[in-house]
């Protein structure tokens, strides 16, 4: 009773994870998120070789032989016969999405008979708008209130260029994926600072470059980039933008103390969602959630930059506290 009222009393109106058993049926329809999904990102969990799948609603759904994928663990660009052999995501509902059953034998990305998948979805609000906030005008669909919006920009060659969030706060996390061409996924993190950069289908430690973000900040209304191929040259670009809001996000850094009793890192929430990396060594990336471990340890993890199965990782657990 003493504390204050959060900003978001329920995240899962916002962000929510939902896990299904694959029924091998030509189609699916996934539900009961507490709102209709923008960014979704869907991976198997039982099998190897079988790729995250990220689909947001700037870019639509999968119709036919344009089935409009990426994937964080490729560098490939956006998917198109190889998702209708393998299923794809075909439309949006007003609490989830329907999904489409690979033509093909052998495996699927979203419905395989037998096969266990998650899917992470985040709101990014009711409507796409056009941002000219940034010297490169921007297609944008925004949700200030839970600090995430999705960008979709086309290059200009030129370092220096910006491009409109919509967020009025500071992003602290921002994922950048060229959509027509084959490039990796350029990630910026606050702790990390604009002048260095990680790649989230990559294992490198955070290096000095300023051909991401052009070694400048983001404000609380435009990011800056450098020319590099991975985020402002001739290609089309999609960017998922995260600002923290108080009680409900957070982006943070800590350094180990190598104890098996570790760091407490203070949220300010009970996480339901954790992306993770190591920023000064070679390492995967992780992702840890509440709905596969429902409660502590959490150590039940999928990596980003792999196509691996679900491993447990039991030298690396982590409690999600209050």
């Amino acid at each position: 009773a003493n504390l204050p009222e959060p900003t978001i009393a329920d995240g899962s109106k916002y962000f929510d994870t939902k896990l299904w058993a694959g029924d091998g049926a030509s189609t699916r329809t996934i539900s009961n998120y507490g709102f209709s999904p923008d960014f979704i990102w869907i991976k198997n969990r039982t099998t190897s070789g079988w790729q995250h799948v990220l689909y947001d609603q700037i870019r639509g759904a999968g119709t036919g032989s344009v089935t409009k994928s990426l994937s964080s663990d490729s560098t490939r660009a956006e998917a198109s016969g190889n998702d209708t052999n393998h299923g794809y995501l075909s439309g949006y509902t007003s609490d989830g999405f329907n999904l489409v059953k690979g033509s093909q034998g052998g495996g699927d990305y979203v419905n395989h008979n037998g096969w266990a998948y998650v899917g992470w979805a985040w709101d990014a609000g009711t409507s796409t708008v056009t941002n000219n906030d940034g010297s490169i005008a921007s297609q944008v669909r925004a949700q200030p209130s839970d600090g995430f919006s999705i960008v979709s920009y086309s290059g200009n060659s030129t370092s220096g260029a910006t491009v409109g969030h919509s967020l009025n706060s500071k992003p602290e996390l921002i994922i950048i994926k060229a959509t027509n061409t084959a490039q990796g996924w350029a990630t910026y993190h606050g702790s990390v600072g604009a002048n260095k950069y990680l790649q989230l289908n990559a294992t490198g430690a955070a290096a000095s470059y300023s051909g991401f973000m052009n070694s400048t900040e983001p404000t609380t209304s435009v990011f800056s980039l450098g020319n590099d191929n991975f985020v402002n040259t001739g290609s089309n670009y999609i960017a998922y933008c995260f600002a923290p809001v108080s009680g409900y996000s957070a982006a943070l850094s800590w350094t180990g103390n190598g104890s098996s009793d570790g760091v407490f890192v203070h949220t300010g929430f009970r996480v339901a969602w954790m992306l993770w990396k190591k920023s000064n060594g070679t390492a995967n990336w992780y992702i840890y959630d509440s709905a596969r471990n429902t409660y502590n340890v959490v150590n039940d993890n999928l990596e980003p930059n792999t196509s691996d199965a679900e491993n447990t990782l039991t030298s690396m657990n982590v409690d999600f506290l209050s």
